[in-house]
């Protein structure tokens, strides 16, 4: 509707031009006209309808639950994220443990091998030193002097330090409580020397190596 009363106007302002009327006024009627019609158009532009309105807080509205929903949505999947870290490392805690309790365990039947290894060998040279102690307690004192016996007796000593070295032990025994995880009693002897239930002789020495039984001290006990 502005578009037509303006050129209504120009053409008013041709048809004045042309039957003689003042140029100047003319132009001043045609400038203010137009600044008018534009701020007309300039106001009705600037006007907000409730339709308008309504669609902007509509939009805003939207655009803040979507906000919340996003952010909602990333604080799950960082709480998932950090179960699955927590999940992760317990995994790898107990994994670690798991492999340490293995090693330990590995190293402990290793050692128990080797031991059982070495006790059954060691065996073998019990009845060595038995022969030697029968050997040198039956020579007659007039006789313990012979370089021979000496030579025997200094390897016989020999012979056992060195068990000694390697964890060979012998088994305590007289005036003990007798003990079933150490001693075999195989008979019985009256004693003034030593209490009822206590060992008051020893028929075989026993020995153990690093804890294992090499073989039981074979004793009699006093009768309770």
């Amino acid at each position: 509707m502005a578009d037509e009363e303006i050129k209504k106007e120009n053409a008013e302002a041709e048809e004045k031009v042309t039957n003689g009327s003042d140029a100047e006024e003319v132009k001043d009627t045609a400038e203010a006209k137009a600044e008018e019609a534009a701020a007309d158009a300039g106001d009705t532009a600037s006007e907000e309808t409730p339709e308008d309105k309504g669609s902007k807080e509509k939009a805003e509205g939207a655009f803040k639950k979507f906000k919340k929903e996003k952010a909602s949505k990333a604080d799950k999947e960082k709480e998932a994220l950090k179960e699955q870290v927590e999940a992760l490392e317990d995994k790898v805690k107990r994994q670690l443990a798991e492999f340490e309790n293995f090693r330990n365990r590995t190293e402990k039947e290793k050692t128990a091998s080797y031991d059982n290894g070495a006790a059954n060998a060691l065996k073998k040279f019990l009845p060595v030193v038995d022969n030697f102690e029968r050997g040198l307690a039956s020579v007659p004192e007039d006789k313990k002097d012979d370089p021979f016996v000496q030579g025997m007796d200094k390897i016989y000593r020999q012979f056992v330090t060195e068990l000694e070295n390697i964890g060979v032990e012998p088994i305590e025994a007289l005036g003990l409580p007798l003990d079933p995880n150490l001693h075999n009693a195989v008979t019985q002897q009256e004693s003034d020397e030593y209490e009822p239930g206590t060992i008051c002789a020893e028929l075989q020495k026993g020995y153990t190596y690093h804890g294992i039984v090499l073989r039981y001290s074979m004793v009699a006990v006093v009768p309770e």
